[in-house]
């Protein structure tokens, strides 16, 4: 039985929650960025993160299979087919694409917007909490 002022914890969070394991990601994949700055041939990766987010918000039919030889769907939070090489202002001469300044800015700049998804969700939560209380 649904009351009629019950109201879904999905629809109260909003894209918050999908958002926070996004930018969990993407920080993994900048992290590795600079790791590997001095590792020749190496080449930066990320995701266009507004792109992934849409896709996953939209919930698509997903890929079934039922034979070992059909095509599995790509698996993980952030599909390999979702992620891009950074293309650099200027490679160096051992091939590797990584500039430092550029995964710095991106990374201080996804972690920025992760706390400021955090705020929300903490903002979000204590309100629920006041409401249930009634504090």
């Amino acid at each position: 039985m649904e009351f009629a002022g019950t109201m879904k914890f999905d629809d109260a969070f909003s894209v918050h929650p999908q958002a926070l394991l996004l930018r969990q990601r993407r920080a993994e994949v900048l992290a590795s960025n600079l790791a590997n700055a001095d590792t020749p041939g190496y080449k930066a990766r990320d995701f266009d993160f507004h792109k992934v987010l849409n896709a996953q918000m939209a919930t698509p039919a997903q890929m079934k299979t039922t034979s070992q030889g059909h095509i599995q769907p790509q698996r993980g939070l952030v599909p390999s087919n979702n992620m891009g090489y950074r293309v650099p202002f200027q490679v160096s001469l051992d091939g590797n694409t990584v500039d430092t300044q550029i995964e710095h800015t991106a990374h201080a700049s996804n972690a920025l917007e992760y706390q400021a998804s955090l705020r929300f969700l903490n903002g979000k939560i204590s309100s629920l909490r006041k409401a249930i209380t009634g504090n």
